[in-house]
C-alpha cells in the first residue's frame, strides 16, 4: 500500500485496522485503473501465484527454515536474474562477500538464495561473515587502511557517507534499478537514504525501525494486573518503568519462573546497542518543532547530555537500583533480550527491529507467539526543547519512533569497476537478494529484516502463508505507525556515526556500572567523547553533512 494513501485515510479518521483491512483492494484497484487488464493480468496472476508458492515454504507454524528451504525460495525467484543474465555467463567470475552472520540468520539465509543463482551463472561467492559487535570495527579497519577486501557488501545507511562519501562504492547500474524495482519502496527509505551526491548505490534489503513488543498476558493475568494495575499497553515511558518495577516479584504466566519488566539491554554491542539508549530519549528528544535530537545542527555540540537523554540514563538507573531486571542484565547485549530473553519466556517487553514480530511465530526457539502484541515506541509525558532550554507538557504526550539503521543493504565495492563481468557479477548478486518477491518471503520468516517495501503491507498474503489477521495488523500496523510518524526520529548518515556510538556505549556500560556517579556524569563523558570525534573528522563538513541527512538544507 503507498504511504501517501495511507497517509490520507488516517487523516481522513481511518484506524490502523481500517487502512490495511483495505490496502489489498485498494492496491488492485490502483493497479487495474493505471495499467488496464490485458497482458497485466497474466503477469500480475503469475507473480501473486509465486509469491504465495514461496511463502508456503516451509509454512507459518511449521518450524524454522533450513537452508533447503532457503535454497529452494532462491531457486524459485530466479525470474528476474533470467531476463537479465544469460545461463552460465559469470563462469569463472570469483565474488568476496563481506555481512553478518548473527543468530545464523543474513549471511546464511544468502548462501542459500544464492546457491541456485550461482548454479545458473556460473559465478562464485567467498564469503566473510561478521558478527554484530565485531561489524563496525572490521568496517572501519578496510577504509581507514585503504584495505578493502570485499566485493559486495551488507551495510546500513549509516555507513553511507563513511564508504560512499569516500569513493568506495560503485554506482547502480540502471537495469539493476528496473529489476529491483525501486519506486516499491516506503517513502522513508527513498532518496536521500541509499544515494550520495545524487548517485544510487543501494539494494535494499530490510527497513527499520524500533517497534515496542510487549506481552499481552501480563495484562491480563490476576495476578500481574492486580500488582500493577495495568491491564491495557503502558503506552509512555513513565508507565513501561512503573509497570516494570511492580512486575518484580510475580510469577511468568507461561513459564511460571519469576516475571521481569520491560527489557534494556545493558551490554554494547558494537555501537548498535546504543539505538536501545535512543528508545528512551527520542520520546524525551526528539521535539516536533525540531528534526534533529542528537546534534545541534549549527555547531555539532552533542545533545547527549542534555536533560532528555540524561532522563533517558537515568530511566535504566533506577531500574537497575530497583532490581528490575533478570540476573546479569548488565552483561546482556540486545540479541540476548531478544532471542535468549523475551522470545524464550523472559521479560515482558522490549524495543527491537522487525525480527521479534516474524520469528515469534516461526523460529523454533520462540514461546511468546500467542501473546505477544505490537506497537509504535512508548511516548513521554513531556519532551525537552532544546531551543528553549525548558520541558513541555503537551497534551496526549510526545512520540518520536526511533527509525534505527534505515535497514539493511547490500552495496558493490568499487573493486569491480574495472572488470564490467564481474561488476555485472557482482549486481547480480545483490539484485537477486533484493528481489521483489523474495523480500516478500524474507520479511515474514525469520532473516533479520523487517517489512520495507509498499507491497509488504497486504496482509492478505501474510494470512495465507499461515499468520492470522489480527496478529498482522498488529505487527504490520506498528511498523506503518513508526515508518508513518510525522515526529520519527532520523536516522543521520554522517561520517563516524557509529565512532560516536560505540564510545556512548563503552560510556554508557560505566555508568550502569556505577563507575560514574550520576546519569548526568555519565552523559558528559559520552559528550565530551563525541566532541573529539567530531574535531577529528571535521566540524564544519560534519555540520553540513548532518543538516543535510535531516532535510535542513
Amino acid at each position: 500500500m503507498k504511504v501517501e494513501i495511507y497517509e490520507h485515510m488516517v487523516r481522513r479518521g481511518a484506524t490502523r485496522r481500517d487502512v490495511l483491512k483495505g490496502a489489498a483492494s485498494l492496491a488492485a484497484l490502483s493497479a487495474a485503473s493505471a495499467t488496464g487488464l490485458g497482458a497485466f493480468a497474466g503477469s500480475a496472476f503469475a507473480d501473486e501465484e509465486l509469491r504465495a508458492k514461496i511463502l508456503q515454504i516451509p509454512g507459518v507454524g511449521k518450524g524454522s527454515p533450513t537452508d533447503a528451504d532457503w535454497q529452494k525460495v532462491g531457486e524459485l525467484c530466479l525470474g528476474a536474474t533470467k531476463e537479465n543474465v544469460k545461463e552460465g555467463e559469470f563462469a569463472g567470475v570469483e565474488l568476496t562477500f563481506m555481512g553478518l552472520n548473527n543468530q545464523n540468520l543474513h549471511n546464511f539465509l544468502f548462501r542459500g538464495f544464492l546457491k541456485p543463482w550461482e548454479a545458473y551463472t556460473g559465478a562464485k561467492i567467498n564469503w566473510i561473515d561478521l558478527a554484530q559487535a565485531d561489524y563496525n570495527a572490521r568496517l572501519q579497519q578496510s577504509i581507514a587502511t585503504g584495505t578493502v577486501d570485499f566485493d559486495i557488501l551488507e551495510m546500513g545507511a549509516p555507513f553511507e557517507g563513511d564508504t560512499a562519501g569516500k569513493g568506495l562504492l560503485d554506482e547502480m547500474p540502471d537495469w539493476v534499478k528496473k529489476q529491483i524495482d525501486l519506486d516499491d519502496l516506503v517513502a522513508y527509505l527513498k532518496p536521500p537514504v541509499g544515494t550520495w551526491n545524487g548517485k544510487t548505490y543501494r539494494v535494499n534489503i530490510d527497513g527499520d525501525a524500533h517497534t515496542f513488543s510487549y506481552r499481552k498476558d501480563y495484562l491480563t493475568d490476576a495476578a500481574i494486573s492486580g500488582a500493577t494495575g495495568m491491564t491495557e499497553m503502558p503506552k509512555t515511558w513513565q508507565q513501561v518503568d512503573e509497570w516494570s518495577k511492580k512486575i518484580k516479584g510475580q510469577k511468568d504466566p507461561l513459564t511460571g519462573l519469576k516475571a521481569y519488566g520491560f527489557l534494556d539491554p545493558l551490554k554494547g554491542w558494537g555501537g548498535f546497542g546504543f539505538y536501545f539508549l535512543e528508545d528512551r530519549a527520542t520520546a524525551y528528544a526528539k521535539h516536533p518543532g525540531d528534526p534533529a535530537w542528537l546534534f545541534d545542527p549549527d555547531t555539532m555540540k552533542p545533545r547527549v547530555n542534555n536533560p532528555a537523554f540524561v532522563q533517558a540514563i537515568q530511566d535504566v538507573m533506577d531500574l537497575i537500583a530497583a532490581g528490575a531486571y533478570p540476573p546479569d542484565q548488565i552483561n546482556a547485549d540486545p540479541g540476548t533480550t531478544a532471542f535468549q530473553q523475551f522470545l524464550a519466556g523472559t521479560g515482558s517487553a522490549l524495543c527491537w527491529w522487525g525480527d521479534v514480530g516474524s520469528m515469534a511465530r516461526t523460529s523454533d526457539t520462540s514461546v511468546v507467539g500467542d501473546v505477544v502484541g505490537f506497537s509504535a515506541n512508548p511516548g513521554s509525558d513531556k519532551v525537552y526543547n532544546s531551543k528553549t532550554g525548558q520541558w513541555e507538557t503537551p497534551e496526549g504526550g510526545n512520540f518520536a519512533p526511533n527509525l534505527a539503521y534505515l535497514g539493511w543493504g547490500v552495496y558493490v565495492t568499487n573493486r569491480v569497476a574495472s572488470d564490467e563481468k564481474k561488476r555485472k557479477a557482482a549486481w547480480s548478486a545483490a539484485a537477486h537478494l533484493g528481489g521483489k518477491d523474495l523480500s516478500l518471503w524474507t520479511v515474514a520468516y525469520p532473516s533479520g529484516f523487517q517489512p520495507y517495501r509498499q507491497s509488504h503491507f497486504n496482509y492478505d498474503e501474510w494470512e495465507k502463508a499461515g499468520y492470522d489477521r489480527a496478529y498482522i495488523e498488529d505487527y504490520l500496523g506498528s511498523n506503518l505507525d513508526s515508518y508513518n510518524h510525522p515526529n520519527a526520529a532520523i536516522e543521520p548518515r554522517i561520517p563516524g556515526i557509529f565512532q560516536y556510538y560505540s564510545v556512548a556505549e563503552d560510556e554508557l556500560a560505566k555508568g550502569y556500572a556505577g563507575q560514574y556517579k550520576s546519569a548526568q556524569e555519565t552523559a558528559d563523558a559520552i559528550a565530551a567523547a563525541w566532541e573529539k570525534i567530531t574535531d577529528q573528522i571535521g566540524r564544519e563538513s560534519q555540520i553540513k553533512l548532518y543538516k543535510a541527512s535531516l532535510g535542513m538544507t
